[in-house]
């Protein structure tokens, strides 16, 4: 964020000093991209998770944005380990709006912005509520059987990993 602040800083500097001749402004332009993240960052003031099994957990994401963002979703992973139908060991998420192209309709679409990524994951630390599809099916499993068990261990994991 403080690297894409300061590229906008020195576009605005390069805009307001324009009479300097043969300055090279294609170096200091802006791209789209870091225009649309800089917005979107500016707007993202989220503590996730809210409620549910997770709260109280601090969890580490990383989200690579792509150069054809936001034509294309960025990607996510789950730096922290966490026991989650939805999340793998491994730290993959299934979250339908990061696919590009979903069945159910709700992908990734232009449209969409990091905030909408955020939600999405505080969604999935709030709803347990669709294991059509789960990505980590023993906890998926375990949720069904027994919620107070798997309420347990998310508390273990919890203080073990995501404080």
């Amino acid at each position: 964020m403080l690297t894409l602040a300061s590229k906008l800083k020195r576009e605005e500097g390069v805009r307001a000093g324009r009479t300097s001749a043969g300055s090279n402004e294609a170096s200091h332009r802006v791209s789209i991209r870091d225009r649309l993240l800089i917005k979107d960052v500016s707007e993202l003031e989220a503590n996730l998770p809210n409620e549910g099994y997770y709260l109280g957990g601090k969890f580490q994401f990383e989200i690579e944005v792509p150069e054809a963002y936001n034509m294309v979703p960025p990607r996510v992973k789950c730096l922290t380990r966490i026991w989650h139908p939805n999340i793998a060991e491994t730290g993959e998420i299934c979250l339908s709006l990061l696919r590009e192209h979903s069945i159910d309709g709700t992908g990734w679409a232009p449209t969409r912005t990091l905030k909408d990524v955020v939600w999405g994951l505080n969604s999935l630390f709030t709803d347990l509520l669709n294991f059509d599809d789960p990505l980590n099916i023993d906890a998926a499993e375990h949720h069904l059987r027994d919620k107070e068990d798997f309420r347990n261990k998310v508390q273990d994991f919890i203080k073990n990993y995501a404080r």
